[in-house]
């Protein structure tokens, strides 16, 4: 699966994968931002020089390097400084792979972001992948390479693969890995390859890959994912909503507190939990309301791990709970 890329001209972000551009005015040009630990961090302008700034434009496929801006020349950023001290030697296909302190320890502030100007190739291709035959968060899962859509084996595809399937469609945890083409057989090409991810990759494209299956459509892999957030203004906000029995759900918020929030933030890759908020401060959900009553100790991994009574209840949708994460996918 190649690099993938995505622009979000709307937002004024580039990314590739771990690595991405923010507040630019092109695609090829920003303050520099690291994913690591489920949060973008930026980047401390400390021994940062033209070697590294070639990195991280070989990396986001931006072409020759331009320029260097410190000093928060694109705005100063928010939330973790990730990388200091920073020292590339030009070689490295990451800047992740250059020389630098712990991720998070630093001595600086965000008025020493570091930013870089590349020159922009003549094209890009733009694509993600996607879930077939069911909803946003369910289905046969089709991936792209170069302008055709493939399907891929169910051999030896497991729940981290389906993990960073769920992430990167903002559609929470997997619930069930099906092969077999549990939502139909699929009629694009079919990726043979074995997929191999960690389970902590941001992108599915990121993964890696092994050696080839022989496989046909009849085993095609399927994923369901779990928990979303809807209606707030980061993909780390808003009601709370969860998948049972084929169908998207809300939680009423009785007994709502925050270390529920905690998990469902932590099921997301979306930080800390800040707020649990109630009352439907999202805006209500429709349809069926499946939880109430949560006892979550905080400590679980996914919002399914904690005690519920059931599921289905009565309840009125302005009683729908929300959260507010301390993350955010842009």
């Amino acid at each position: 699966i190649g690099l993938l890329y995505i622009l979000y001209t709307s937002f004024c972000i580039f990314s590739a994968g771990n690595v991405r551009l923010v507040d630019g005015n092109n695609s090829c040009a920003g303050r520099v931002e690291v994913f690591y630990s489920g949060e973008w961090g930026t980047v401390c302008g400390d021994y940062w020089d033209l070697t590294n700034t070639a990195v991280v434009c070989r990396e986001l496929g931006c072409g020759e390097t331009s320029n260097t801006m410190r000093a928060a020349h694109f705005g100063p950023g928010s939330g973790q400084i990730w990388m200091d001290d920073v020292i590339c030697s030009g070689s490295e296909s990451s800047i992740f792979d250059c020389s630098k302190t712990k991720m998070g320890d630093h001595n600086c502030r965000h008025s020493e972001d570091v930013g870089v100007i590349c020159s922009e190739p003549e094209s890009f291709s733009f694509f993600g992948i996607r879930l077939v035959g069911g909803s946003l968060c369910s289905g046969r899962l089709e991936v792209p390479h170069g302008n055709t859509w493939y399907t891929v084996c169910d051999a030896a595809f497991d729940q981290q693969d389906a993990e960073v399937v769920c992430r990167e469609l903002n559609c929470g945890a997997p619930v069930q890995v099906l092969g077999a083409a549990a939502f139909d057989k699929g009629d694009a090409q079919m990726w043979t390859q074995e997929i191999q991810c960690r389970g902590d990759e941001y992108q599915f494209a990121l993964c890696p890959t092994s050696l080839s299956h022989n496989c046909s459509h009849d085993s095609d892999v399927s994923v369901v994912c779990a928990v979303r957030l809807v209606g707030g203004n980061s993909h780390c906000a808003g009601r709370v909503e969860v998948l049972h029995d084929g169908q998207w759900g809300t939680v009423c918020d009785a007994g709502w507190d925050l270390p529920d929030a905690a998990v469902v933030c932590r099921e997301l890759g979306c930080g800390e939990a800040l707020s649990a908020p109630k009352s439907a401060h999202f805006g209500e959900g429709s349809g069926p309301i499946w939880i109430s009553n949560l006892m979550c100790t905080g400590s679980e991994s996914t919002l399914m791990n904690c005690r519920l009574f059931g599921w289905g209840i009565e309840a009125n949708h302005t009683e729908d709970a929300g959260v507010i994460c301390s993350g955010k996918f842009t």
